[in-house]
């Protein structure tokens, strides 16, 4: 599973960020779970050939496999 130890800190305007965070409210989802959830899908996206862990990989791949 994830190891949630690391801490990622990035710059968006305030508006842009009290959007984000109504919009993760209205669906009962904190901020981060969606950044987490957008951060799988683009590595899995994007990773190209490199070797991912099954807990990164996995959940992902079966979405995209549906279509």
């Amino acid at each position: 599973m994830e190891n949630r130890t690391a801490r990622l800190t990035i710059l968006i305007d305030p508006i842009k960020k009290q959007i984000f965070e109504e919009i993760c409210a209205q669906q009962d989802l904190t901020s981060s779970q969606v950044i987490r959830k957008l951060m799988r899908q683009y590595i899995s996206e994007h990773a190209g050939s490199r070797e991912l862990p099954e807990w990164l990989a996995g959940p992902v791949a079966k979405v995209e496999n549906r279509s």
